[in-house]
């Protein structure tokens, strides 16, 4: 799809898109009635109330009570402030205090901040198809790849293990943000059903249950112990 005029859009495969985090920063002009910061916050309200999918250039301005023109004295495009509300997500995962020696704890309580802060945020699991690349992401990826560093990892070994994190969490946080959008008990249901209707292409499944709107908390603290487990074996 064309672009309108006066319209600010991603920029077609191919060319350069650095970015708000590439993007040298804007000259400063008299002080704006409407400033970044307040863009960001009233970004994050809308997003937790309405999703990504809804987010406008005219609907931010309207809440903030300005003018979408007033919006790009401080960002160029649309995806410029879901970059800045992400990170201002990320901005909630508290960093932890580091253990001397206990990276299995700093690693754990990284992740499940990360988890619990993505499930009040829910529309932040479906943005993250971008580069991220702010400070409040960047300081906590440091952390976690500092802890694996200090567990003893380098190179690829490291990597490795810090997208096998990233990915655990991300996944399990995009499952359950998932079945609360369509109704966990209606989905689980109809899981069931489906699964005992075909339950000799499923047996394990028609045995254990459909792996749908379990206790998710449970699900997610046994799955971290395992994937550690595994990671710790590899220090070993």
């Amino acid at each position: 799809m064309s672009a309108t005029p006066g319209r600010r859009t991603r920029r077609r495969s191919g060319e350069a898109a650095p970015g708000v985090w590439l993007r040298p920063p804007r000259a400063s002009r008299a002080e704006p009635v409407v400033t970044l910061g307040r863009i960001v916050g009233a970004a994050v309200e809308l997003l937790d109330e309405e999703g990504a999918d809804r987010l406008t250039m005219r609907r931010l301005a309207e809440r903030l009570g300005t003018a979408a023109t007033t919006l790009y004295l401080h960002v160029e495009t649309k995806d410029d402030v879901l970059d800045l509300a992400l990170d201002a997500v990320f901005g909630e995962v508290p960093v932890p205090p580091a253990s001397r020696g206990a990276w299995r704890d700093d690693v754990t309580a990284l992740i499940t901040e990360w988890r619990a802060t993505m499930l009040r945020h829910p529309w932040s699991v479906a943005v993250l198809d971008r580069p991220l690349l702010g400070p409040n992401v960047l300081a906590r990826t440091e952390y976690l790849h500092a802890a694996l560093a200090g567990a003893g990892f380098t190179g690829p070994g490291l990597t490795a293990a810090a997208y096998a994190l990233a990915n655990y969490v991300i996944g399990s946080a995009t499952m359950q943000v998932a079945g609360a959008a369509y109704g966990e008990a209606g989905w689980r249901r109809a899981a069931e059903l489906r699964v005992r209707a075909g339950g000799e292409l499923y047996p394990t499944l028609a045995a254990h249950g459909a792996p749908i709107g379990n206790d998710w908390d449970q699900v997610f603290g046994t799955g971290l112990d395992y994937l550690l487990d595994g990671i710790e074996s590899r220090i070993r």
